[in-house]
Order: C-alpha cells, then structure tokens, then sequence
C-alpha cells in the first residue's frame, strides 16, 4: 500500500511538468455542447491565434533571467566559480605582459587595498561582492606577474663583446652537430671585465674537456651576445624568455674552454643540482651506448631531457606530422609512467590473493607512481612543462590516495592554480595554453562522456560470447577511444599553436592513431622497466624495446610529413585567439545550457579570421633584411643568403611557399633599377628596390648616401646604418634607420590601395614599444641604440724612431 500511495503522489506531482493538453482541465461553456467543445479545441490547437503565438514568445524572453540565474546557480553549486579563479588569474598576468609600460608596484598596492576595502563596505550583498572578488583575483594575477618580474632581476648583456670568462659549468648538452652547448654561472671576466656581466650565460663549443662534468670550473674566450628580440612583431620574444629563464647571455667558445687553474668550491644549495645534472648525463652516455640511430637522442630526449641532439629533419617530420609532443617530456610521458608504474604493481599484487584482499593495494600503487613521477621529474631536468605536467599528475594522484575522484576539472584547476602563483609568465606561451588547454578539454569530454554513460539504458556484453569477437569488440572501443582523446586534445591545441608557430598539423589524428600505440606499449613502458634497471646494469634489453618503438614513430612521422598537404596557414589576429579562447573556456567550465554562450564568440572568431589582413613588408632588428609579400605564396628578400631561422619564421606567417632571391646588377648606376610589381628586388651600388603589388617601392639602403638616392622613388626605406636620420625630409616617404630597430625591435608595414591619385603611407608597427619594459631595458646599451657606428678598434701610432747617433762627434 505504501509503495502504491508513493507511486500515486509520485505521478500526482509529475503531472505538473506534463504539456497542457494532458492534464488541464477546460472549464464549461453554457450553453455550449461538450462535443462542440472538444472540436473546437481541435480546431485551435491546429490553427493557433497569432496573438496567442506572440504571447508564447513574450512569456519565453520574460522567463529568460530567471531560467538564465537557474543556470547560473546550478553552474555554482557544480564548482563552476572555482574555475573561475585561474582563470581569472592568468587574465590578470597576460594583462600585465602586455601592458606598454611598468606598473608601480605602490599603485598596485593601492588599488589591491582600494578593492579589500571596497569588498568589506559590500559585505552582505552578492550582487556587489562578486564582482568585486573577480576583480581582486585578476589584480592578484597583475601582482603575482610583478612580484616574478622583480624577483628575476636578471643581468643581461646589451652589446656584443669578446672577453674571457671563467665559470663553472651548470649542464653539457651534445647538439646534431656535433658541438656541445654548456650552461655556465659566469664567476669572473677579464680582458675585458665586464662591470655588468651577466650572472649565466649559455654558449657552445666545438669540443670540451675530457670527463668535463656539472660542477667543474671551466675558463676560455668567448664572444658573448645579448638575446635577440622577436623577429617580427607578435613572434617569440627570446629576450623575454632569457630574462625570465636567467640568461643574460648567449654565445660561443672562440678558443677552449679549458679547466680553471684555481677551483672554486661550490655552495651547499647547489649541490643536490649538481648531483642531478651528473646523474642525467650519466644516463644519457648509458642511453647511448645503448642505441644507435636517430632513436638514441630521441631516447635520450625523453629519458633525461636532452633534446639538442636530436637531427633537424627528425624534429621537422614530427613537427609536421603532429607528433612533436612526444618529444617533450609533458602530461602524456607523466600519465604513461604514473600508469605502467600502477599496472605493474597492481598486477603483481593480483598473484598474491590473500595479501591484495587485505592492503589497499590501489593506494599502494598510487604512492608509488608519485614517487616514481618525481623521481622522473628529477630526472628529465625540470623544465617549466615537465614541472607542469608533474602538479597537474600529482593533484591527482593525490585525489586517489584521498579517494577522490581524479578527473575533474578541479584538479585542473588547483594544479593552473600553482603555476600561475609560481610562475606567471608562463601563462602567455604556447606550452602553459596548449597542455591546459588539452586536458581542460579532455576532462570536459571525459565528463560529457561519463554522464551520457549514465542516463542511457545499461547492456551489458551478450551472453556467451566468443572471446575472438570479445577482444575485437575492446580493440574497436580502444581505437575509438584514442581517436576521440587525439581529435578533442588535438581541437583544443590547435588554435594556440597556429598562433604561436603559424603552422597546423592536418594529418595529426591520423599520424597520432598509428602512432601512439607504439608509445603506449612500448616506448614509454620500456623506459620505465629501464630506469628501473639501469641500477643492476640490465637496461640494455628495455632500451632496445624502446628504441624499436622509437624507429617506428619515426617511420611513422616521416610518412605522414611527406604527404601533408600543407603546414604554413598565416598570422590570425588577436582578436581570433581572445574570441576563440572565450568560447573554449564557457565550454569546459559550464556544464549547463550556459554553453550556448560559446556560440557568439565562436561567431566572432569566425568573422575576425576572415577579416585578417597580412603584413605587406617584414623588417628584421638588424637592419639588414627585408621581406615583401611578392604575390599569392611569394616572399622575397634583399639578401642572397638570409638569416634561415628569420626565412623561416616569416614564410610560415606570410604563409608563403616560394622565396625570391635578389638579382644585383653588376656595374649598373641605381637610376638603372627598374623593378616590377611582385618580382625580386634589383640591388645597385649598396641599394635594393622592390615594387610592392599596390605600387609602392621599397628601399633597403647600406648607406646614407645609397638611401637619399631612393628618396626620389620608394615610400619606404630602411637604412643599415644607425647615425642616419630622416634623409629625405618628406613626409611622403617613411624611413626606418638601424637605430630605430635596435631601440623598437623588428618591424612590419602595411600598405594602402590607391585612393584616387594619392598613395597613403605604411601603417608601421614596431615590436616593442617606446617604454622598454624590465625584460628589454639590456637594449639600450648596444651601439646601434645609442646611434653609434660599428665599432672600429683603434690604429696604433707609429712607434718613434731614435734620433741617428753622429758617430763623428
């Protein structure tokens, strides 16, 4: 009876939430016959008064807030304000790196003090408290950014320099080349001393020391160089990144480097540093004596961390395949050892019956995987990715040993958390965006997954089935489930790395489907059964199983590269990126109809990708190079032998395929050049003229005196000398000089059509602003900056002759 009346009051009050038409109740009409109502019901519900339809729309829009702040709510009660915190935070530390100018770290100050007040005056009413609380969370990302810049204070050089230093030696990486590159903590200069050396250089050498390792004090001459800065605007800052990573310096051995005479010990902080530095380059001489072939240094790469060795045509075919990620040691080499590390003690335990039944051998085998996690972290050098890759592991395995759920996007979250705290930088490159971006998505996916599981009807496998059709029923659900973890991670990256290498990846999927079960199963496991083994000498087996998986993912990444039909895709603007980083966000965050919201910003994406318009002309910080937009997938250059790594750079982002070498004229005059709308520039006598398609000419000049010979036909002109000015004196013509460069960094220029018999000036757009921030202030010291000409060392006087002695006197 009790199941019956709760069955009947169930039913009862769902009736409620049934469509009108099947519990309402229609009152009598007098008069009127209860058939000739039920037709005319019919007769409106198929024919509906168009008032009636416009009181239905004006019911919905009114029920929208309410339906949109139930939304909202469920959002919260999920954990949604909980995420928003990284995000909020990362939003405050990109704001501050992109800001033209330094903060005060008193205004700062102020304004987090403004807020706290501010909250304490609004207590009690939620409508104020939150957003005043997201504002002091993305104030606190502003002052964590502050806060890192100032403890990185970092010494960098501002003019080349040849000296001789004296250092001790922080890691020795071997490169393709065959050289070797050492990081070294400067200890003393001379000849000459440097008053403002930097405090860690990294130069390379031709040959080292026998036995040289971490810890050792080394001595030589070197020509030492500041880092360059971006080599056109919007690309990689390694001048940013030194400062931060505490470089001052780059450069190489011109004689040496050879042991220091006088040894200088060193401090007792450092010492477990050297100890992991002399143990990975331990391991990595074990890895190769252990292989051959380009799958050693790939080994070595994701063993211990050294990636230098690996050739450039290896990397190029996994860039372009879309399998570089293996080579960096990330989430996926984490996961991969945590799990193999987990299986194999959980299936050792599954022999022991009794022992399992009674010791919590999952929490067993999670300690363990942390363990093992951090000692491979120790291991592979602790890169920022590593360590990122290690606090989102780790939050999770902690969730296990706690029981807890570990994939939830408030694991995510606390681990972004940390490294937004620690090190905010990162948050503005691509490695920090593209590893969140992909695990946000897959837990998101994982989730969406979990819950469809959960509504629909159970089935279970059929009964009695063969166990052929059983095992190819799981290798079905297996692929599928790599294909949706490749497409989904894949989605969620490719956005960041189109910005940030203006390359994409098409056959990714496809090439990560072949792939990855080779390094699931053998690549990976190998390496964890040979670090295992390294300490009884029995690693040579395990390093062979993975050096065959190794040669298959080569194969594999070589394969695929051959036949991707593209890989340069052009510069998209920033606008894309913001609308397009907004809409994953609203998706991986919300698990509600709020999701809908992401369709306006995929909209705006949308719209401003094909809005974007490509620089026209590129102009390197040296002064020396210069590229124009030559037509559909041309660039072309004024020199014969230009900078590759710049080349390159320039021809993915002006998603160009076919590059234009000068044709120089030999004993012309420069009133002989001629050149043509989309050719190659034409060079005479220290001048280079190229035609852009809209008409307009461009000048690279040696000279100030090659460069007031263009004033006359070009429109703009670059001048590879830093002690000119404004040669032309017009306002018709822009001139950008060495010092300009050497101050703003690389430039791009567009240019107009023609509006009716008048030709606008380029719209120029320098790298840096006119306000150098901590991490470009080095700039101002380099001679070209300060308006000075190459350095020229000074002529001896003559030696004085005695007097002739007069023997006669």
């Amino acid at each position: 009876m009790g199941d019956r009346r709760a069955t009947a009051a169930f039913e009862d009050e769902r009736a409620q939430f049934l469509p009108i038409a099947e519990h309402s109740i229609v009152a009598p009409v007098p008069g009127v016959p209860a058939a000739t109502r039920q037709g005319n019901r019919g007769a409106e519900a198929r024919v509906p008064h168009p008032l009636a339809l416009w009181r239905s729309v004006l019911s919905a829009i009114t029920r929208l807030p309410a339906f949109a702040i139930n939304q909202i709510e469920r959002d919260g009660a999920r954990g949604a304000g909980f995420l928003c915190i990284p995000i909020l935070l990362g939003a405050g530390a990109a704001f501050y790196f992109s800001l033209a100018w330094e903060p005060g770290g008193i205004a700062l100050g102020i304004l987090l003090a403004a807020l706290l007040i501010a909250m304490w005056l609004a207590r009690g009413r939620p409508f104020l408290i939150l957003p005043l609380t997201a504002c002091l969370i993305f104030t606190l990302g502003i002052v964590a950014a502050k806060l890192e810049t100032w403890r990185a204070s970092t010494s960098m050089l501002g003019s080349e320099i040849t000296t001789r230093i004296t250092g001790k030696v922080v890691r020795v990486e071997h490169q393709a080349s065959g050289r070797f590159r050492l990081m070294i903590d400067v200890i003393d200069t001379e000849r000459p001393k440097l008053r403002y050396a930097p405090e860690r250089v990294r130069v390379t050498a031709r040959k080292i020391p026998e036995g040289l390792q971490p810890g050792d004090d080394v001595s030589g001459l070197v020509r030492l160089m500041p880092p360059s800065g971006p080599v056109r605007p919007g690309s990689y800052d390694f001048g940013f990144a030194s400062y931060f990573d505490g470089f001052g310096a780059i450069g190489f051995f011109m004689s040496g480097p050879e042991y220091a005479a006088g040894s200088h010990e060193t401090p007792l902080s450092l010492l477990p540093a050297r100890f992991l530095e002399q143990l990975r380059l331990a391991l990595a001489e074990r890895i190769r004596s252990s292989l051959s072939g380009p799958e050693r240094e790939v080994a070595v790469a994701m063993i211990v961390g050294f990636r230098p060795g690996i050739s450039e045509e290896v990397n190029e075919w996994l860039r372009r395949s879309g399998l570089a990620h293996i080579l960096s040691i990330s989430g996926l080499h984490m996961a991969l050892v945590a799990l193999t590390v987990m299986s194999i003690l959980r299936a050792t335990a599954a022999l022991f019956p009794v022992f399992s039944s009674r010791v919590p051998v999952k929490k067993y085998a999670v300690a363990a995987a942390l363990a093992f996690c951090t000692l491979y972290l120790s291991l592979s050098g602790m890169d920022v990715a590593a360590q990122r890759s290690y606090l989102m592991l780790a939050v999770m395995l902690a969730a296990l040993l706690f029981d807890r759920a570990a994939l939830t996007m408030r694991n995510v979250a606390i681990a972004a958390i940390i490294i937004v705290a620690y090190s905010p930088h990162e948050v503005i490159g691509p490695s920090f965006q593209m590893s969140f971006a992909a695990t946000a998505a897959l837990v998101a996916g994982f989730a969406g997954w979990t819950e469809w599981r959960r509504r629909r009807p159970r089935s279970g496998p059929p009964v009695g089935e063969p166990l052929l059709r059983r095992v190819i029923r799981m290798a079905i659900y297996s692929l599928a489930g790599l294909a949706a973890t490749s497409l989904i991670a894949g989605t969620a990256t490719a956005l960041y790395g189109v910005w940030h290498f203006q390359r994409a990846t098409p056959l990714a999927l496809q090439a990560n489907l072949v792939a990855m079960p080779f390094v699931s199963m053998f690549v990976m496991p190998g390496a964890v059964f040979a670090i295992l083994a390294m300490p009884f000498g029995l690693e040579g087996f395990f390093l062979k199983i993975m050096g065959h998986g190794i040669v298959a993912v080569i194969e594999i990444a070589k394969w695929f590269s051959d036949r991707s039909p593209f890989d340069a895709v052009g510069l998209i603007p920033l606008s894309s990126l913001l609308a397009f980083t907004a809409a994953l966000l609203i998706l991986v965050a919300s698990t509600t109809w709020l999701r809908i919201l992401a369709l306006p910003f995929l909209a705006l994406g949308v719209f401003s990708l094909a809005q974007r318009d490509l620089p026209d002309v590129v102009i390197a910080e040296d002064a020396r190079l210069i590229g124009i937009r030559a037509g559909e997938g041309v660039l072309a250059v004024n020199r014969v032998r230009p900078n590759s790594f710049t080349v390159t750079d320039w021809t993915r982002a002006l998603k160009a395929e076919e590059l234009l070498k000068p044709l120089t004229l030999k004993n012309a005059h420069h009133h002989d050049i001629d050149p043509q709308a989309g050719a190659a520039f034409i060079c005479a006598e220290g001048l280079c003229l190229a035609r852009h398609e809209s008409g307009s000419i461009i000048a690279h000049a040696e000279n100030i005196v090659a460069a007031r010979n263009a004033c006359g036909k070009a429109i703009l002109i670059v001048i590879d000398d830093a002690t000119a000015g404004d040669v032309c004196g017009s306002d018709a013509v822009s001139v950008i000089t060495k010092r300009d460069l050497a101050r703003q960094g690389a430039a791009s220029a567009r240019f107009t059509r023609k509006q009716g018999e008048h030709q606008t000036g380029p719209e120029i757009t320098f790298s840096l602003g006119e306000t150098w921030r901590p991490w470009h202030e080095y700039r101002a010291w380099s001679r070209p900056a300060r308006g000075l000409g190459p350095y020229q060392r000074r002529e001896k006087p003559p030696a004085k002759t005695a007097a002739p002695v007069n023997n006669a006197e």
